[in-house]
């Protein structure tokens, strides 16, 4: 059997863009997936484009801007071989191209609220227990989830009813195939949704049925974070690990793409167009807001997701700068839920301090999110614009999520091809500690007291109102 080898999340860079670009900030995080020894290689002529394969490469290397060719679980360019070592042994077959987007889901009715909920709370990169309590897991969840269901589905009433995500989502694969297709490479795109329908599950699914023979992984969160593209990725390990056609699939994972050159230049098109709404363009603040995360995912899980939104905005606004656009500029964090810290500084707090600031003009960047959904159509349009209005802010605007501008599907279809040649199949090695965990008697006694204690507590007024206080 072929030994596995671990990887590390290191800056990402576009292979057509200058390393010099990024400030050199982001740091080196573990990430906990394994590969097994493969590598291949992409080798074009004239009239088609056949892949090879190579074996028994198996190294990690600082980033390179020539003659390179990718390297599996990181975005184009990086983690990379020299072009020349996987053209020997090699041979061509044909392909069966896969793509699968990641996202999160949203429910499509006010009936899924509650169990959508449930799916997101149960998910343990969402709530990180500790082991002993791991087994509180799925209680717990039922529990805030119950809870939060009133409040989230007034949310969701507010813009009609249900999340705009899955269909969103499903324009976005569509374009992308076109895309592809454009570009001379046919292939089946995927929706995979994390907590709820299509889920992540479905999809694989269906690239077995559809006998897919190399599959890129292309999550729509431009940044890193262990609760997103993380958590979906651990989900895929688990599957393809456990499954004799999928573990031999070779999969390229895009970690981030938020330094590309396309997704930048199309963020920069976006807030230059909606400045020009304000009386006076050159004024208007642009502030920036994404979705936080607890402080603990960043200091003591080495998430990476801070210091690439801080990227990503000094990317955008260089770019900006370069138009001749040299607006003062802020970033905040939204959507903070439970009592632990988040991210600072949150959305709300800095848009009473800017209002007292005499601050007057405000255009609001959803910078985490490239679709409209709850976040941006009711937290950003509805609860943010009035707070900002209150608090002496006189003329709002707000950027448009991505969605399907031409500009930004184009350069994701060029991430799936630059990702192509980086394909391996993921380890089958590493079970000891899954297996450990998957105990079935053992589950089920957690599993029957931690629901136990979740009845016991939901029969208590007292931590009712507790939860009522730091939860909701």
């Amino acid at each position: 059997m072929e030994a596995a080898t671990s990887f590390r999340i290191v800056p990402q860079l576009n292979i057509n863009q200058s390393s010099a670009s990024l400030r050199p900030r982001a740091k080196m995080t573990s990430f906990f997936l394994k590969t097994s020894k493969v590598a291949v290689a992409l080798h074009s002529n004239s009239n088609d484009k056949k892949l090879s394969i190579a074996r028994g490469l198996s190294h990690s290397r600082p980033i390179q801007t020539k003659n390179l060719v990718g390297r599996t679980y990181s975005s184009s360019g990086v983690c990379t071989y020299p072009e020349g070592a996987t053209e020997s042994n090699s041979h061509t077959a044909e392909e069966k191209i896969g793509v699968m987007l990641l996202n999160l889901g949203g429910p499509d009715t006010l009936n899924d609220v509650q169990p959508f909920l449930y799916n997101l709370f149960a998910d343990p990169d969402i709530i990180r227990l500790p082991r002993m309590f791991r087994f509180l897991q799925r209680p717990l969840a039922q529990l805030i989830s119950v809870l939060r269901a009133p409040k989230s589905k007034e949310g969701y009433a507010s813009i009609g009813g249900g999340s705009p995500l899955r269909k969103i989502t499903d324009e976005q694969a569509n374009a992308i195939k076109f895309a592809l297709e454009a570009k001379e490479v046919p292939a089946n795109v995927y929706v995979a949704m994390r907590y709820w329908h299509p889920f992540t599950e479905e999809a694989v699914h269906q690239i077995k049925r559809d006998r897919i023979t190399r599959l890129v992984v292309l999550p729509l969160y431009p940044q890193y974070s262990i609760s997103t593209t993380g958590s979906s990725v651990r989900v895929l390990r688990d599957m393809f690990r456990d499954d004799t056609f999928l573990s031999r699939l070779p999969v390229a994972i895009i970690q981030s793409w938020y330094q590309r050159e396309g997704y930048i230049k199309s963020m920069a098109d976006l807030i230059e167009k909606e400045l020009q709404i304000f009386p006076d363009p050159k004024e208007a603040m642009i502030f920036f807001s994404a979705h936080g995360v607890p402080v603990s995912y960043v200091e003591d899980a080495g998430d990476p997701y801070k210091d690439q939104m801080e990227d990503c905005i000094f990317l955008i606004m260089q770019e900006l700068k370069s138009r001749g656009v040299n607006n003062d500029h802020t970033l905040a964090f939204q959507s903070r839920v439970g009592p632990v810290q988040w991210l600072k500084p949150y959305t709300d707090e800095v848009l009473v301090e800017l209002g007292q600031q005499g601050v007057k003009s405000l255009l609001a960047v959803p910078i985490s999110f490239v679709s409209e959904h709850i976040e941006t159509l009711e937290e950003i349009d509805m609860e943010y614009k009035e707070l900002a209005l209150e608090s002496g802010i006189v003329n709002w605007g707000r950027v448009p999520a991505l969605n399907c501008t031409p500009s930004f599907i184009s350069d994701l279809a060029d991430a799936v091809i630059e990702a192509l040649p980086s394909a391996m199949a993921i380890s089958t090695s590493d079970t000891t500690s899954e297996e450990a965990e998957n105990d079935v008697v053992g589950y089920a006694v957690k599993l029957f007291f931690g629901s136990f204690l979740a009845f016991i507590l939901l029969l208590s007024p007292k931590v009712i109102s507790a939860f009522r206080t730091y939860i909701l």
